[in-house]
Order: C-alpha cells, then structure tokens, then sequence
C-alpha cells in the first residue's frame, strides 16, 4: 500500500528535480510541524505570523520557504486526509469487517476531536482544491459500512452517511451545559455510537 506524500515533500516540489538545501528543508519541516500543531489548537484561521512564532522562525523566513499562508494550510490539511484515507484503506484490508470499521473509527474520530482544523475542514471549512480528497474519504467510508452491512454486522437501516455525521458527532466539544468534557470523552462517545449500530444478533 503506497504511504501518503507527505506535507513537507510537497512543498518542496522543484519543477528543476533539484535537491533543497539542508536548512531550507529543515525550516519548510518546522514550520509544517508548527502548522499541524496550530491547526489543531487554533483552527484553519490560523495566521502566519502565529505559524512562524511556533516554528521559532521570523515571518520573513516564513514566506522565503512558503509560498503563501493558504498553500501551507492546503499542504497540512492535504497531508492529514492522505492519512485518513490510508487509515479508511488498512481498515478496508481488514478480514473481519466490524473490525476495520471500528478501528477506523477510533482512529479518524481521536483525529477530529483532538484537532480544531481538522474538524473545521472535515466540516467543509477547506479550499475547493480539497474537494477530491473529501470526496475519495466520503467513498472510502462508503465501502466500510457497505462491507459491514453484507456482513450482517451492522444494523441493516443504516447508512453511511448516518455513519459519518454519527462519527462527527463523537468527537465531542470542549463542554456541553456547562460540564467540561474530559479529554477522553470521545472514546465513550464513540463506544456507545458503534454498540447502537453493530446488528442485535452480534451483541
């Protein structure tokens, strides 16, 4: 299975096949890493002011090495779809179809609820140019609950869309009623989401 391309690896794509200086990829890796960090603390409106300050570099460096605030955010928010999408992929290989469902869920929902932007991308608050890596996940989750259903695993008046805003839903926010939400409430989220959809007979 092919591992994603990664954020870094993007942005410095060089059309004349040469190889960037050590420095330049070690800036262009930390400002990646301070990117995935602010969007999931901050969200997608990030500034790149904000970026540079966590990278530990000047502003200046900042668009010396990127091109634009917006390509580095496609570039991070790129990168985490690719993951997700090879994450929904190993959970497709699977054998046992609850399984890989399952699996994939504790996975992609631990994502969202752990990262401000990457719930607000999932959420459509992402560039048109993202459109495709939606759609390839909407597809891929598709196919997760299809198998599930053949299988008889899961309850047969479900469908995967219900599977994707349930999913959203798990990953919870901050509070609710004014009760903070414990950093781990996802995973009880998550637990009675997929016991309220696994098929009676597999209980």
């Amino acid at each position: 299975m092919e591992q994603p391309r990664s954020a870094v690896d993007r942005l410095l794509v060089d059309e004349s096949g040469r190889r960037p200086r050590a420095d330049a990829r070690r800036n262009v890796e930390r400002l990646v890493a301070a990117a995935r960090n602010a969007v999931a603390e901050v969200g997608v409106g990030v500034s790149a002011h904000e970026i540079a300050r966590r990278a530990g570099v000047g502003v200046g460096t900042f668009y010396r090495r990127i091109p634009s605030l917006e390509v580095l955010l496609e570039a991070v928010l790129d990168e985490v779809l690719d993951e997700i999408a090879h994450l929904a992929d190993q959970a497709l290989d699977d054998p046992d179809p609850w399984h890989g469902l399952c699996e994939f869920a504790a996975r992609y929902v631990r994502l969202r609820a752990e990262s401000c932007g990457i719930g607000e991308a999932l959420g459509g608050a992402c560039p048109e140019t993202l459109a495709e890596r939606l759609a390839g996940l909407r597809e891929r989750i598709g196919r997760l609950v299809e198998r599930a259903r053949t299988a008889g695993v899961i309850r047969a008046d479900v469908t995967w869309q219900d599977v994707a805003f349930l999913l959203a839903a798990a990953a919870t926010g901050d509070r609710t009623l004014g009760i903070p939400a414990d950093e781990r409430q996802w995973e009880r989220n998550l637990r009675i989401v997929l016991d309220g959809l696994r098929a009676t007979r597999c209980r």
